[in-house]
């Protein structure tokens, strides 16, 4: 099957450019499933929570949900998108889970990045497993990806692909996500943004670098630390369900919970 992401730098608060830019990239791209990055549709740097929920929609009804799930049928594909959401008087971080036949689901941030936890609500959904037919994928955002304990959930349920919609920061987060592909045997896609936001007193310069890495460690595509661009490769998911690292070891099978304990 054909994965990829899309790089790009979104302008803050200009939802339908935004929406429509990403739309266009993909016109004529070929892809089964696809990673948008985190807050594709808003950009990152909100002030407060009022911009927060000036920006955000709610799903399946907002107005960035229906152009996905237009494309994702146009395409025949499945989308991943970071959003603002809001539900039920609360503020999420989210990602959104489209398909041809509509939304599958939606993962709220589990751990809030710095002033992200002035401006949204703890996630509130479980690391679910979505079977999109050849494969079964799950969701982080961010800063999920400092926290092992969430790659590894999804890998134990049975994911083939961790979809990784970001707005990284630090240097180190691309390196972080080779190590969550090794350390549990699945793909990761890391759809990361570019450029610069500065607003208030508060300059964000986001690090580019989107990638896609296999079970072994291995990159497959790669963006450069400015690019806007779509990188799209052929996997073949069977890779993501061989635990064995040697014919003596087994990532899961070995692992001695008898011990991990405080």
């Amino acid at each position: 099957m054909k994965i990829g992401f899309l790089q790009f730098n979104p302008v803050f608060g200009n939802v339908e450019y935004n929406v429509g830019k990403v739309v266009s990239m993909l016109k004529d791209v070929d892809f089964d499933l696809m990673v948008l990055p985190e807050l594709f549709n808003t950009g990152y740097l909100f002030l407060d929570r009022n911009e927060v929920e000036r920006l955000a929609e709610e799903v399946p009804d907002g107005y960035t949900c229906r152009r996905l799930v237009n494309l994702a049928h146009e395409k025949n594909a499945f989308i991943v998108a970071g959003i603002a959401e809001k539900c039920c008087g609360k503020l999420f971080n989210s990602a959104v889970i489209v398909g041809p036949r509509g939304v599958l689901g939606i993962y709220r941030k589990a751990h809030l990045f710095s002033r992200e936890k002035l401006l949204f609500d703890k996630g509130d959904s479980n690391f679910e497993v979505y079977d999109i037919g050849s494969v079964k994928i799950g969701v982080l955002i961010c800063f999920d990806w400092c926290f092992p304990e969430a790659s590894r959930t999804l890998a134990l349920r049975g994911v083939d692909i961790i979809c990784h919609p970001s707005n990284l920061v630090l240097p180190y987060a691309q390196i972080a996500m080779r190590v969550r592909a090794i350390e549990n045997r699945v793909y990761t896609i890391t759809a990361n943004r570019v450029g610069v936001e500065e607003r208030g007193n508060e300059r964000l310069k986001f690090t580019g670098l989107s990638q896609i890495v296999n079970p072994k460690m291995e990159v497959l595509c790669s963006a450069g630390v400015d690019d806007e661009v779509v990188g799209v490769v052929d996997v073949d998911p069977l890779m993501a369900r061989d635990k064995w690292i040697t014919p003596y070891n087994h990532v899961f099978n070995d692992r001695r919970v008898d011990l991990y304990r405080l």
